[in-house]
């Protein structure tokens, strides 16, 4: 009885140190955001919009192009710990090098290059670890709310924080974000490595393999259009709510934390119950009432009536997310789960891409309301095409058992 007991604590306090380089890392990354816009001028951009899509465009797209690589070296090597050690202390040297960059006389274009390169380091630290919750046991809904509570209150912290950060000087979350990476990287140093199997397989097996569950397409979609959103409030919420509300960097800051906070601390408890319920309420449901909360962003005539819509947001948001995730690791193969949770990753981030370009774009042709609207119609339409698919894979894991202690 002590043996097990000892070994639901050591699940738990791994559980936790991962959530928590999973928050450094997002806070890290969040702490930039309410800056964007004066940061990308003071880097050299000639525009604020059209230089901070650029800027948050070329991270992403290392997300997208390196998160694979990442999870399936992982699964190859049969470890992820030294992984997550070297994209923490990269992203750490990426981050003060765009700080350093002005000084240096580093071109926009120069600027962009770093980003890619930071983005790169940054998706390794990010996506492993969270492979690395997949790999614990003690409940999938529950592991992947702890993963959703710590990018939540990553995110939570990272708005207010890196507002009044960005009132000192735009480079000032730069530094601060490097610090982050650095610490993340002594932490995850301590945390052992659970990974159940190694593969020995070429990446085009791999990618193979992931073909012929063809169920993973549905998390997928959910997290492209669900990270969509989240890469729309980043940069088009944030120009919105400083140009049509007047508000300033910290205020910024202060309203998406209105969003991130319930997000951030709904994500463990939602998960729990995904685990309890099964995935298709808080997935088919939560996206709806999502959906419907981001429209009511768009349409808020006041700050406070924008405020109040933001919580609503985080909540809906809360209830989808964790449950998303754990699909993936419901459906995952034991030596498949870094390459599967790698492409979650990666769709979320083509995601992030899309809500950035699309957003930006409509938000600058057609304004704010109808890119606001256009944004939360498309959370409501995945939910109402791939509801029958979500209903029958979750009937169909609900009848096999998986193990909850820890």
């Amino acid at each position: 009885m002590t043996q097990v007991m000892d070994g639901v604590r050591s699940v738990r306090g791994e559980r936790v140190r991962l959530a928590a380089v999973i928050w450094a890392v997002l806070l890290a990354q969040v702490l930039l955001y309410p800056g964007v816009p004066d940061l990308v001028v003071h880097l050299g951009a000639g525009e604020q919009l059209d230089g901070g899509t650029w800027f948050l465009v070329a991270e992403f797209a290392a997300f997208v192009v390196c998160a694979g690589i990442w999870g399936h070296l992982s699964d190859r090597l049969g470890t992820r710990v030294p992984l997550v050690v070297f994209g923490a202390v990269g992203a750490a040297a990426g981050y003060a090098a765009l700080a350093l960059a002005p000084a240096l006389g580093v071109p926009f274009g120069g600027v962009l290059a770093l980003r890619v390169v930071q983005g790169a380091a940054t998706i390794a630290a990010f996506s492993l670890s969270m492979t690395m919750l997949m790999d614990l046991r003690g409940g999938h809904g529950r592991n992947m709310g702890a993963a959703g509570i710590a990018i939540g209150l990553g995110t939570a912290m990272g708005a207010p924080i890196g507002g009044q950060l960005a009132e000192v000087h735009p480079t000032t979350p730069l530094a601060v974000a490097s610090v982050l990476m650095v610490g993340t990287a002594v932490l995850a140093r301590s945390v052992p490595d659970r990974v159940p199997s190694s593969s020995r397989e070429t990446a085009a097996a791999a990618l193979k393999r992931l073909r012929e569950r063809p169920e993973l397409s549905i998390p997928y979609a959910f997290g492209f259009i669900d990270r969509l959103t989240a890469g729309f409030f980043a940069l088009v919420g944030t120009l919105y709510f400083q140009s049509e509300f007047g508000l300033d960097a910290g205020a910024t800051g202060l309203m998406l934390m209105l969003f991130f906070a319930p997000f951030a601390l709904l994500q463990y408890p939602m998960g729990k119950l995904s685990d309890r319920i099964g995935r298709f309420v808080p997935i088919v449901v939560g996206s709806v009432c999502y959906g419907v909360t981001i429209v009511a962003v768009g349409l808020a005539p006041t700050v406070p009536l924008a405020a109040a819509a933001m919580v609503a947001v985080g909540v809906g948001g809360a209830f989808v997310s964790p449950a998303t995730m754990a699909l993936v690791t419901d459906i995952a193969g034991e030596s498949d789960r870094g390459v599967a949770m790698a492409g979650f990753n990666a769709a979320g981030s083509l995601g992030f891409l899309t809500g950035f370009l699309v957003g930006g774009g409509l938000a600058d042709r057609l304004g704010f309301t109808t890119a606001f609207a256009v944004t939360g119609l498309l959370e409501i339409a995945i939910a109402l095409v791939a509801f029958r698919a979500v209903y029958r894979l979750g009937d169909r894991i609900e009848r096999t058992p998986t193990r909850t202690d820890g």
